[in-house]
């Protein structure tokens, strides 16, 4: 089988995609905000969120991210396997709870760092055995 090359270039666009990514869910995140503490007690209640939501352009943008990270990763998909791509794309994870920190303001716990540093080694040991199954000969 064709073995495609990681470049340089692939590589900061795989980087990208993840800033993308959390760009995406800090837009959508200052949308919900835009009402503060709803209480959605009947539809009424539903519909009056919705709209407010559905007008903000935090909104919109967070959309128009989602269609770039979509474009670029698909690009990608087609130069690089996805075995290899998904692992590198896995910093989303370590950027977001930071996003959140720094522009949200929220407080990330030291039990949720550490629920991420299982995920993210779940990543590298996933990665490995991918690796490893296509240097043994079957």
């Amino acid at each position: 089988m064709f073995k495609k090359r990681l470049t340089l270039k692939i590589l900061f666009f795989l980087i990208s995609t993840d800033f993308l990514e959390t760009f995406t869910h800090l837009c959508f995140k200052k949308s919900a905000l835009i009402e503060n503490e709803v209480v959605i007690t009947k539809v009424s209640d539903a519909v009056s969120f919705l709209m407010v939501v559905f007008s903000s352009p935090f909104l919109w943008v967070g959309l128009l991210s989602v269609l770039a990270t979509f474009i670029i990763w698909s690009s990608l998909l087609s130069k690089i396997d996805l075995s290899v791509a998904v692992p590198i794309c896995s910093f989303s994870y370590i950027l977001i709870p930071l996003a959140s920190i720094f522009f949200l303001h929220e407080k990330v716990s030291l039990f949720r760092w550490s629920g991420v540093l299982f995920i993210l080694l779940g990543v590298v040991f996933v990665s490995l055995s991918a690796s490893e199954k296509e240097r043994s000969p079957e």
